[in-house]
C-alpha cells in the first residue's frame, strides 16, 4: 500500500487533516506537539470506477455510485520546527518516520495564524511562504546527515578494485526508498570527484537534496484557506510547484455530518445536499463551508491525496478480474480489487501486485475492456480491467 506522510510545523492542521481523511479518533489541539507518537491509518484516493461502463454499479464497499476509493496509508507525525534535522523539538523522531513514506503533503497554515514554532499568533502575522522552504530544507538536511553518517562505509568500499559508486550509494540510500535508477539519475546531473574521499559537504548535500526530491516528492496543502488573507494562497502557489488550497476543518465537519445522515456527501465532491433536520446554526456553518467549496472547487482534502498519488507519484488504478466477460472474481463480485501502479506498468507488474505466486505463474493477460489478449509488455492505463491467466490461479 502506498504511504502518504503529513509534514509541517506544529499546529498547521495536520492532525485535523488526518482525522478528516481517515475518520480515526486522534487528538486535535490548538498547541504545538499535539501529536507525539505517529498516527497511522487508512485513507483513500478517489478515481472513476470502471463500473461506470456497465449497466449497473459494481456495489463494492469502496465504490460510491461510480466514485472509486482506493486505500492508501496516511501517516501523521509530530511537527517540525527550525533545526529539526539537529534534533530540535521532536525533529529526529518526525523525520525518521518519513523513511518509508512514498510522498509528502506539507500542511501549511495559509492563514498565517501560527508562527515558525507553531505557536498561535494573529491571522496574517506570519508569512506562510516561509513554511514551504523551511520544511524542504529540513528534510534535505536530514537526509544529508544520513549520508554523512554512512559516508565512511562508501570510502572504505571505494578501495576495492571492483568498486561501483552507483551500487554503493544505492545500498546506502535504499533505506529511504532510493532505487538504482534514482541514484543514477542524480549522479548524471552532478559534477563530483571520482574518488569518494574527495567529496565535500556540498557534494553530499547536493546528492541528498536531489535524492530527496526523487524519493519524497512534496505537495503543499494550503490549509485554513477559508480564513487566509486574500493573497496568501496565490503567494503560496508562486512559491511551490504543487499547491492545493484546503480547509481540513471544513472537510471534517462534512464527514461528521454525512456519518450522522444530515447531508449527502462523498469525499472530493464539489458540493453537498442537506437531507436531514438541522438547526439554523448548523445550516449557517454548512453554508460557510459551501462558500469555500465554491471558491476552491472542494474542501481540498481529497484533492490533496489524489494529487499526491496520481500526479506527484504518477500512478494509475488497475483492476484485476478472473472473469473478463462479467468483470468479476471467482465469487461473482464485480471489480472487487483495485491496485495503484506506477505509470509504465504492464500486465506482469499487475500480476505480481496481486500476489507473487500469480506473478511467478503468469501465462498471459486479457484486456476485459477491449475483449482481447494483450502483450505482456503492453503498458496499462487508468481504469484498465485485466484478466490475468496464471498457473497459480
Amino acid at each position: 500500500m502506498l504511504s502518504i506522510a503529513l509534514a509541517g510545523k506544529p499546529n498547521a492542521g495536520k492532525s485535523t487533516f488526518y482525522k478528516a481523511a481517515t475518520m480515526a479518533d486522534v487528538d486535535v489541539g490548538n498547541y504545538p506537539f499535539t501529536t507525539i507518537d505517529a498516527n497511522r491509518g487508512v485513507s483513500h484516493v478517489r478515481t472513476d470506477c470502471p463500473c461506470l461502463a456497465l449497466d449497473e454499479r459494481c456495489g463494492d464497499e469502496h465504490c460510491h455510485d461510480g466514485k472509486r476509493y482506493v486505500p492508501v496509508e496516511l501517516i501523521d507525525v509530530a511537527g517540525l520546527v527550525p533545526g529539526a534535522h539537529e534534533g530540535r523539538g521532536l525533529g529526529n523522531q518526525f523525520l525518521d518516520e518519513l523513511t518509508n513514506a512514498d510522498v509528502i503533503l506539507n500542511v501549511v497554515d495559509a492563514s498565517g495564524g501560527t508562527n515558525e514554532e507553531g505557536e498561535p499568533v494573529e491571522v496574517g502575522e506570519h508569512d506562510p511562504v516561509e513554511d514551504v522552504d523551511f520544511v524542504e530544507r529540513e528534510m534535505d538536511l536530514w537526509l544529508a546527515s544520513i549520508v554523512d553518517r554512512n559516508w565512511e562505509s562508501v570510502e572504505r568500499a571505494s578501495r576495492s578494485p571492483d568498486f561501483d559508486i552507483d551500487e554503493a550509494l544505492t545500498e546506502m540510500l535504499a533505506g529511504v526508498g532510493a532505487t538504482e535508477l534514482d541514484v543514477a539519475r542524480t549522479l548524471r546531473g552532478m559534477d563530483y570527484p571520482e574518488d569518494p574521499i574527495a567529496w565535500t559537504d556540498d557534494h553530499r548535500e547536493t546528492l541528498a537534496s536531489d535524492v530527496r526530491r526523487r524519493t519524497k516528492p512534496i505537495a503543499v496543502v494550503a490549509n485554513k484557506a477559508d480564513i487566509a488573507p486574500d493573497d496568501n494562497v496565490d503567494r503560496l502557489r508562486d512559491a511551490a510547484e504543487v499547491v492545493v488550497p484546503a480547509t481540513a476543518d471544513g472537510e471534517l465537519a462534512l464527514r461528521k455530518a454525512a456519518d450522522a445522515g444530515v447531508i449527502d456527501y462523498d469525499p472530493g465532491d464539489p458540493d453537498f445536499e442537506v437531507v436531514g433536520d438541522i438547526s439554523d446554526q448548523q445550516r449557517e456553518g454548512l453554508d460557510r463551508i459551501r462558500q469555500v467549496m465554491h471558491q476552491w472547487g472542494d474542501t481540498g482534502v481529497q484533492r490533496a491525496l489524489d494529487t499526491a498519488v496520481y500526479d506527484l507519484l504518477d500512478h494509475f488504478t488497475a483492476y484485476p478480474v478472473q472473469n473478463d466477460t462479467n468483470w468479476t472474481d471467482g465469487q461473482g463480485n464485480v471489480l472487487p480489487d483495485a491496485f495503484l501502479l506506477p505509470q509504465g506498468s504492464t500486465p506482469t507488474d499487475l500480476a505480481y501486485a496481486v500476489h507473487s505466486d500469480i506473478g511467478d505463474g503468469y501465462i498471459h493477460a486479457v484486456d476485459a475492456r477491449k475483449e482481447m489478449r494483450i502483450s505482456d509488455s503492453e503498458e496499462l492505463e487508468e481504469g484498465s480491467v485485466i484478466k490475468i491467466v496464471s498457473d497459480a490461479n
